[in-house]
């Protein structure tokens, strides 16, 4: 049984929500009345199983799948219902929601600074060189992803986990109060996932932006979460603390696979276990020493 959607507490402010969003694709609905708010200070991930709705859903958010019902607003506050968001125009809105695509293909002929810089282009005006404001952001924005140094490569020659880090750093460029990101941990080795977490963690605490994500893993989602919003067909299973929403009979529902969940005692974070056919449970005097080797390095 799915609970109803995902209510915030009214005292805080929204800096953007969706009511009741029911989105389509042709006659079939993808997602159906789903409810969400992203909060100053605070990260809401998303996460599911593939076809759960939670990437049309975020691209909803950044107006870039249309809502065939439902409303999305900016700003709403107790009693205030906020701003409407389709009365902005694109490049009013783009000063205010960012979105982190990971589909976007490396552009041909820029380099690498030149690439970060397209993240300014809400705030620049037809032929106008970058003002000082711009090259702030944009020296930020390449600092804190890790690419100051390859500023001069060409775009067009980057791995797909550096390009990754490129169009994050672009997004941040963009400076903005509500932060969308889809999957930004695809492609990356696991210093950049970490690293990547860490910054979107930095967004909201340092920045006070208003940050939804939409991530696969689920140790991840639990890591930087404050807020974590469980989907399955479409509409939300659970919603809300990380420790209440991963619960195993949640996780199982939604995957349909048999999963433990745990508190590492060292942690406390989450440990979560899928059971699999063939998942293997080795007793403790079966586990290798470092000083009993279970093979001779030497003939």
């Amino acid at each position: 049984m799915h609970t109803p959607p995902h209510h915030r507490d009214a005292s805080r402010p929204a800096a953007l929500s969706g009511e009741h969003l029911v989105l389509r694709y042709g006659r079939s609905t993808v997602v159906d009345g789903v409810s969400i708010a992203l909060e100053p200070g605070r990260v809401t991930a998303l996460v599911g199983p593939n076809g759960s709705g939670k990437s049309t859903l975020l691209r909803s958010l950044a107006r870039l799948h249309r809502i065939d019902e439902g409303h999305l607003r900016l700003g709403a506050h107790d009693e205030d219902p906020g701003r409407s968001a389709s009365a902005l125009s694109a490049r009013e809105f783009a000063r205010e929601v960012t979105l982190f695509s990971q589909s976007r293909a490396a552009p041909q002929g820029v380099t690498v600074a030149e690439a970060v810089t397209f993240g300014r282009h809400p705030y620049r005006r037809g032929l106008a060189g970058l003002s000082a404001d711009d090259r702030r952001a944009i020296d930020d924005a390449m600092a804190v992803t890790g690419v100051a140094a390859m500023a001069n490569r060409p775009a067009g020659e980057l791995s797909g986990g550096e390009m990754q880090r490129v169009w994050l750093a672009a997004c941040l460029a963009q400076d903005t109060g509500v932060v969308l990101l889809d999957e930004p941990t695809n492609h990356l080795d696991l210093r950049y996932q970490i690293e990547t977490l860490d910054l979107v963690r930095d967004l909201a605490d340092q920045r006070g932006a208003a940050v939804g994500i939409v991530l696969h893993d689920l140790d991840h989602a639990a890591l930087i979460a404050d807020t974590l919003v469980l989907m399955g067909s479409g509409r939300i299973h659970a919603a809300g603390a990380p420790l209440d929403v991963l619960t195993a009979q949640n996780i199982s529902d939604v995957y349909e696979i048999p999963v433990e969940v745990s508190l590492d005692a060292h942690t406390g974070r989450l440990r979560i276990d899928p059971q699999g056919r063939h998942t293997a449970r080795l007793p403790a005097a079966a586990v290798p020493s470092p000083h009993h080797p279970t093979r001779k390095d030497h003939p």
